[in-house]
């Protein structure tokens, strides 16, 4: 049986933490919980429920989900797929194995969880989200030839694969800088259609004008520093 092991970056997600790790499936050996610099009862959530759990005050995404590569580095033995997902429960936790099956039966190292307009709740997605999205793949496409049609958060990687796209990004910038790297890579990938729905909370980018703003400056950012190479 494969080794998969769950990472999730959490700022202040004890509303929501507790109904994603409720479904998460038995497949998973380790979830997890990445407390970026949560204030509420996220950790004490994560820890009844049986997470593993990580903090790492600095705050930014980037940087929760480094913590979590850091710490199975230093495990003494290797997972083979390592899976991100958000701690909103905007995912659906139960589709983690639909995800996984490109990489065990040996067909991609990458697999994007692609929110598709018809499998996304009517408004779980901004408008800004929906139209950044479309103007980072297509520009990826258009420069590079990539076939992305989404920046979900959700994804699986082979673990050895993660490893040597030597990930840095401490933020907005996680998602389209693994997508980028795994091109620059040529990394075999492919994208597996995935529900979505509205989250828990409101969202520490897309809900806010400041985090809009420098979100989509970091992936443009990403995706600019990419085509001049």
């Amino acid at each position: 049986m494969a080794d998969i092991r769950l990472i999730i970056p959490a700022f202040n997600e004890g509303a929501s933490i507790g109904k994603v790790l409720a479904d998460i499936p038995a497949s998973v050996r380790e979830i997890i919980v990445v407390s970026n610099g949560s204030t509420d009862n996220t950790v004490e959530i994560a820890r009844k429920s049986g997470a593993t759990v990580l903090t790492e005050e600095r705050l930014g995404y980037g940087y929760a989900c480094l913590r979590g590569i850091k710490y199975l580095e230093a495990q003494s033995k290797a997972p083979d797929i390592i899976v991100f997902m958000d701690g909103d429960y905007s995912d659906y936790p139960e589709e983690l194995n639909k995800l996984v099956s490109p990489i065990l039966e040996g067909n991609a190292d990458l697999v994007i969880g692609a929110r598709k307009k018809e499998l996304r709740e009517s408004g779980a997605m901004t408008p800004q989200q929906v139209f950044g999205n479309w103007l980072a793949t297509g520009l990826m496409r258009w420069l590079f030839g990539a076939t992305y049609t989404d920046l979900g958060p959700f994804r699986a990687i082979r673990y050895t694969a993660l490893l040597s796209l030597e990930m840095t990004d401490k933020t907005y910038g996680w998602t389209v800088e693994m997508q980028l790297k795994a091109l620059r890579r040529k990394l075999t990938y492919t994208e597996i259609p995935v529900r979505y729905r509205k989250r828990i909370g409101i969202s520490k980018v897309s809900g806010t004008i400041k985090g809009t703003i420098f979100a989509g400056v970091k992936i443009l950012g990403w995706i600019i520093k990419y085509s001049l190479r």
